[in-house]
């Protein structure tokens, strides 16, 4: 007998619809995936092929992200329930849908160009370049993950609590946002390398 999903099925961790998300960046819609996953696990199948993380749910990109450092290492059960309730958390403070929250804190704390350093005879002289799209993508769940993680060191809040702070900061803009502040950082000073 053949099991046929139904919506439900699909709704991450059991409660929000990814099919009502609308992506505003152009140039992020083709990188940023809203297709729903049954179990947020891939078990790493896209890690030997190129460009095949662009196909891996969003939600479960940020759980991996959460899992790098620290006590976390490793450890996806505790990052899956870290970013769980953290999604309770912005459905209770912002009552939008946490998935159009955390797409639009990606889209604002992406930084779009960036400094590499080019050789000219000996000496090294900072170019400013336009950053990729999925390069822009990566950064900025690294940067709200990395932010959480910062707010939560030696503070009474949970990291549940600074993951949904930093992703409410990043989705308004707000400077407070640590992937916000470094995205500005990262965009002056390939500024002033023009």
């Amino acid at each position: 007998m053949a099991y046929t999903l139904t919506k439900e099925d699909l709704l991450v961790f059991g409660k929000y619809d990814a099919s009502e998300v609308e992506v505003k960046d152009p140039a992020l819609k083709n990188y940023i995936c809203l297709e729903p996953k049954i179990v947020l696990h891939n078990y790493g199948r896209h890690a030997n092929t190129p460009f095949a993380k662009q196909r891996v749910f969003i939600v479960e990109r940020l759980i991996n992200k959460v899992m790098r450092k620290g006590h976390n290492t490793g450890k996806k059960i505790l990052a899956y329930n870290i970013v769980k309730e953290a999604f309770e958390i912005i459905e209770k403070r912002t009552k939008k849908n946490p998935i159009q929250v955390l797409v639009d804190a990606v889209i604002n704390a992406g930084p779009r160009e960036e400094v590499v350093r080019l050789k000219y005879g000996g000496i090294a002289v900072p170019k400013s370049v336009d950053t990729s799209s999925l390069r822009r993508l990566d950064v900025a769940l690294r940067n709200i993950a990395e932010g959480a993680r910062r707010a939560a060191f030696k503070s009474k809040k949970s990291i549940a609590q600074c993951l949904a702070d930093e992703i409410i900061f990043a989705s308004n803009n707000d400077s407070r946002s640590y992937a916000v502040a470094k995205k500005e950082e990262v965009e002056r000073v390939a500024k002033s390398a023009r």
